[in-house]
């Protein structure tokens, strides 16, 4: 800040100090550049605050919820199954354990006729049980995420509308700071144009009060800007939370609905592995009429 540096600094660059009007024209060509400078950034900020509203980024904030949501689903899915194929592999693991090593021709033929048993007998029911929860938890994440994603939708919706009224009232300082640096730039001009030597008074004061209004303008516009930049954070840190929400919602119905079909889904792989322990234990069964 100005009291923190020395005081030849304003000595040197304050126009309202300039002794000749070389020195009034220099001293005006940074302020310019200042105005220029913090418009440019506001601009910029503005334009990053606006980047998440446009229709790519919504299109993609959606085809990530989806994405996501068929990942978990997936993972769900291949759980139901490896529920199934536990039950066997323990079954064949009892087994093997039983048969022994010995007489392997005749092992063997009992296996491939256990085998046949299952796929006929047991592995259909699995099947059925597997297929019927994977496509009732898919329908229930179906509406989860469809119910999701307007949500997600609503929500963006309302951010933007709040960006849009936030944009409308910033960008005019933005051209502030422009209409301000061309004011400067203009009495520079002058200021060269009138020659050398003393300041007469008209621009002493006209630069006076250009660099009053410098020092006006600019604290506006910087303290704009670092205020902007909190906003810009705190939007996309809400767009965040917005996705993270739908894609919770999605989760917990999935979750609620695997909850509810578990005990059936249980009964069915307990029928499923009696069935087969049944006909491991059992003498092996002729084939079926053809």
């Amino acid at each position: 800040m100005a009291h923190d540096l020395p005081g030849w600094v304003a000595e040197l660059t304050d126009p309202r100090r300039a002794r000749t009007l070389d020195e009034l024209a220099d001293r005006l060509v940074p302020l310019a550049e200042h105005a220029i400078d913090v418009s440019r950034r506001l601009q910029a900020q503005l334009n990053e605050l606006n980047d998440p509203f446009k229709r790519e980024a919504l299109y993609g904030r959606v085809e990530r919820l989806k994405a996501r949501a068929g990942e978990a689903l997936e993972e769900i899915t291949a759980e139901i199954a490896a529920s199934g194929d536990e039950r066997l592999d323990r079954l064949w693991a009892d087994w093997a354990e039983r048969a022994g090593t010995g007489g392997r021709d005749a092992r063997d033929a009992r296996e491939e006729e256990l085998r046949r048993l299952l796929d006929r007998d047991v592995v259909p029911v699995l099947s059925r049980s597997r297929r019927d929860v994977a496509e009732r938890v898919a329908a229930r994440t179906s509406g989860a995420l469809e119910e999701a994603t307007q949500t997600l939708l609503t929500r963006v919706e309302e951010l933007a509308r709040a960006v849009t009224d936030l944009i409308t009232e910033v960008l005019p300082l933005a051209r502030e700071g422009l209409a301000l640096a061309n004011r400067v730039s203009g009495l520079s001009a002058q200021a060269r144009k009138a020659g050398r030597g003393p300041i007469p008074a008209e621009l002493k004061d006209a630069g006076a009060g250009t660099a009053r209004a410098f020092d006006e303008a600019v604290a506006r516009l910087e303290l704009e800007w670092a205020a902007l930049g909190a906003r810009s954070a705190s939007v996309r840190a809400a767009l965040r939370a917005a996705e993270e929400s739908a894609f919770s919602h999605v989760t917990e119905e999935m979750t609620r609905c695997v909850e509810e079909l578990a005990p059936e889904h249980v009964r069915a792989l307990n029928e499923a592995e009696a069935r087969a322990r049944a006909l491991f234990g059992g003498p092996a069964q002729d084939r079926p009429a053809t």
